[in-house]
């Protein structure tokens, strides 16, 4: 879908010029905050299941352990002071507009999984859509967030894999900005 890509590279670049100076004051506040750096750099699993290093403004503390969050116990204890402003704003997704640019992310597709998320990438495997170009927020996100067990996540990444298109996307991108300015569905 060349049309897909050049709106994800016209949104992406545009965003990172807007968004610079935010960007900035956003990783500078992180490092004020909590030890460490800035960034946090996610191993996670792409199009046809290829990894890539994904960045997100680091929300939770140094040293946590690699995994899904609603796998960590207590994983309040974790988040930083400011990690949960991040978090529950999605501000610290912004990052990720890199990775859109580059290519190895889409605006909206499924969202990446983790490496060691095994039975995620199992199921989407199984249902084509490792195929997809992982996105910056999908149909899944909308349609519940953190609360869905991973086999409703798969169901909801196949229906956008088979039912995928600009007018999609762009229903996706708008219940996306109405969650987030809601924070509705964030768990941690």
């Amino acid at each position: 879908m060349m049309t897909k890509r050049v709106i994800d590279i016209v949104v992406s670049a545009g965003s990172l010029l807007v968004l610079a100076i935010p960007l900035l004051v956003i990783g500078l506040i992180v490092r004020m905050t909590s030890p460490g750096p800035a960034l946090y750099w996610s191993q996670r699993v792409g199009r046809d299941n290829l990894e890539f290093q994904m960045p997100k403004f680091r929300s939770m503390r140094a040293g946590t352990p690699v995994t899904a969050t609603h796998l960590l116990e207590k994983p309040d204890s974790y988040v930083t002071p400011f990690g949960g402003f991040l978090r529950k704003s999605s501000l610290d997704e912004l990052p990720q507009l890199w990775c859109i640019l580059r290519g190895e992310m889409s605006l909206v597709g499924p969202r990446p999984a983790l490496f060691n998320q095994h039975d995620l990438v199992e199921l989407r495997t199984k249902a084509g859509v490792h195929r997809l170009a992982p996105g910056l927020t999908g149909w899944a996100q909308v349609n519940g967030r953190d609360e869905m067990s991973v086999a409703d996540k798969v169901d909801f990444d196949r229906y956008y894999l088979l039912n995928r298109s600009l007018a999609l996307d762009l229903k996706v991108v708008i219940l996306t900005a109405k969650k987030v300015l809601t924070r509705e569905g964030v768990a941690h």
